[in-house]
């Protein structure tokens, strides 16, 4: 063999294992992205046409989130959360239209006392599936619910599914930093 053969045969292999490199990589980086956002995934792919692009969104949210500086309840704040939701449930049963303005303003009080920027629902969810990918589908859920409880189209099956919702992320974010960091070695 002479040398222009063994560098044409060196250059494409050279080739051939960056591009299986790229795909190997690519993939990595979708599984990894399915195991950490899972339906949220999938939904952001929907919504967005292809993976690449909601790849990128996620990525982003990501980033958006590590800037906020996102911080645990203190335990006072933690019991009053508690004490308080106890109050909203219990409202459900005679005013559940109130008590689901009542669990969405709630959950927006904790949020924002956490750090997280409230003033847009949207940016609320994303922000929410980067921590609690679980249970942001129930947020959306539940918001559109109470957007039906405000123009008073909702029934009291919707509105206690909303409730249930509503508890599912109160839930989540009430958790301490130590819990969180517990569940996330399972996973």
């Amino acid at each position: 063999m002479d040398t222009s053969t063994i560098v044409i045969v060196i250059v494409v292999v050279v080739i051939i294992g960056l591009v299986l490199g790229l795909i190997f990589s690519r993939r990595q980086k979708t599984e990894q992205l399915q195991t950490k956002f899972g339906s949220e995934y999938d939904r952001t792919v929907e919504s967005l046409g292809d993976d690449k692009r909601a790849q990128k969104e996620l990525e982003d949210r990501q980033k958006h989130v590590d800037e906020l500086k996102i911080r645990p309840l203190t335990e006072v704040e933690h019991e009053r959360y508690v004490a308080e939701w106890a109050s909203v449930q219990s409202k459900f049963v005679d005013e559940p239209g109130e008590a689901i303005v009542d669990a969405d303003h709630m959950i927006m009080e904790v949020m924002q006392l956490r750090n997280y920027p409230v003033s847009d629902f949207d940016q609320r969810a994303a922000d929410i599936s980067v921590k609690y990918p679980n249970v942001v589908s129930n947020y959306r859920a539940a918001r559109a619910i109470s957007i039906k409880n405000m123009d008073k189209t909702a029934d009291t099956e919707e509105l206690r599914t909303a409730m249930i919702h509503y508890r599912s992320l109160f839930d989540e974010l009430l958790k301490s930093e130590t819990t969180i960091k517990e569940e996330e070695k399972i996973r």
